[in-house]
């Protein structure tokens, strides 16, 4: 039990720090310019417009839940499905629909368990927990099996709600959604051979980074520093985009190696197919991405003096050309 709370080892290239003060910033893509009119957040935009509504969603469910409606729901279902295919056509992920509920063995494998109990859903069924993200159920595919090394890189996509109980975000952001109870989400994840892993997460953060530039929205890369870095990953980079009403950059995307940390917990291996080997192979997981942030991102970048908003070119076809 003792062993299942130390967290992984950090890689020898995070930089040393203390908080998020400390991360590294990698790089800047985009104009952050501001606007010559004045800026509404992405709650103000949405309920002028009358696309999402709080007194519903506190009546049906209480703080820290949303519903969105009309035109809300559609650049929602637009985004997961651009975002999906990106990953399916351009990145070569296999898509999956994936049960919502888990055992708590998949928690432990991945690392929610027994650490981060807190933050968690459990259901009284049979020990099944509500995902905190699709990485959960997508990196446990393999658990307690021997992956033939000629199978390797796999690679899995998904969208799921995802729940967590924000428990650590008492009093933040309670309306709106950046910090919901329940969002939606399209995970990647990949599984790979040790000497692979830092190539492949560039790979998934060259995903990232590709969805948001056919977005055209500002975003930075930031190296996650030791005190912040993640209870499973080794080394993580996050992708920030710009929030206008807030004037500075949000995560959207949390991109991680956690070598063979959640390998060794799952009992997850693979067999070497020349010299029958077995070894723990490395899994990362990325957000790919958090519609919720994407859609504050798109709601507050395309805002136009008018209150309306435009639509990024390339959602236009899941839109029916709104």
């Amino acid at each position: 039990h003792i062993l299942l709370e130390i967290p992984n080892l950090a890689d020898q290239k995070v930089p040393v720090g203390s908080s998020e003060e400390d991360n590294k910033i990698l790089s800047e893509w985009g104009s952050t310019e501001k606007k010559d009119f004045k800026i509404l957040n992405h709650i103000e935009i949405s309920e002028k417009l009358g696309l999402i509504d709080y007194e519903i969603a506190i009546k049906l469910s209480g703080s820290r839940f949303s519903v969105l409606k009309s035109d809300l729901s559609l650049l929602f279902r637009a985004l997961k499905n651009f975002m999906l295919d990106v990953n399916i056509f351009e990145f070569n992920y296999e898509e999956c629909v994936v049960p919502e509920l888990v055992k708590s063995n998949c928690l432990v494998g991945t690392g929610q368990l027994p650490k981060f109990v807190d933050d968690l859903f459990k259901t009284h069924f049979n020990d099944l927990w509500l995902i905190p993200t699709a990485e959960v159920p997508l990196t446990n595919f393999h658990r307690e099996e021997i992956i033939n090394s000629l199978n390797l890189p796999l690679r899995y996509t998904a969208f799921t709600n995802c729940f967590r109980t924000e428990a650590g975000a008492a009093g933040k952001e309670t309306k709106g959604l950046m910090r919901e109870h329940q969002f939606g989400k399209v995970e990647l994840v990949s599984i790979v051979e040790p000497n692979d892993s830092m190539n492949e997460l560039n790979r998934m953060i060259e995903c990232v980074q590709f969805i948001l530039k056919k977005l055209e929205l500002p975003y930075r890369l930031v190296e996650l520093c030791s005190g912040d870095l993640g209870f499973s990953s080794a080394y993580t980079v996050d992708v920030e985009v710009w929030i206008p009403s807030q004037q500075k950059y949000r995560e959207v995307s949390s991109c991680s190696n956690c070598k063979d940390f959640q390998s060794r917990r799952m009992m997850m291996r693979a067999k070497d197919n020349k010299t029958g080997k077995i070894f723990f192979p490395h899994t990362l997981n990325g957000s790919s991405i958090a519609i919720g942030r994407i859609l504050i991102g798109v709601l507050e970048n395309y805002q136009q003096s008018d209150g309306s908003i435009k639509i990024p070119k390339v959602l236009k076809k899941y839109l029916n050309n709104k």
